[in-house]
């Protein structure tokens, strides 16, 4: 089951970096295509420097840390993938709305 629980992530990741490029200043309009690679690139940084420092850096620490932390990822996946454009201030309210949405979606399949 948490095969499925990773792709309902994905996709409702997907969706949302499309919307943010919609609502948010400084964040770019994505395809779909290109936001489901973002969200896989922004999945694997985050669990990289999570693998590497530790689950207080990660956003589930749910501390300013790991608000930063997602921001930084965010702001970084543009180097990845084509046709993300993102500026910090952009990254800062995107890790923001990502980080409530995460709140209230559920992504496991109980």
């Amino acid at each position: 089951m948490k095969f499925v629980g990773a792709v309902v992530r994905f996709i409702v990741s997907a969706l949302v970096l499309m919307l943010l490029g919609y609502f948010v200043p400084g964040f770019s309009h994505l395809g779909f295509w290109s936001a489901l690679l973002a969200a896989v690139v922004i999945a694997l940084v985050g669990w990289g420097l999570e693998q590497a420092f530790g689950r207080h850096v990660s956003p589930y620490g749910r501390g300013v840390v790991g608000f930063l932390v997602s921001a930084l990822v965010i702001y970084l996946a543009q180097v990845v993938v084509p046709g993300m454009h993102v500026t910090v201030l952009g990254a800062l309210i995107a890790a923001f709305v990502i980080g409530i949405i995460d709140l209230f979606i559920p992504t496991a399949v109980r």
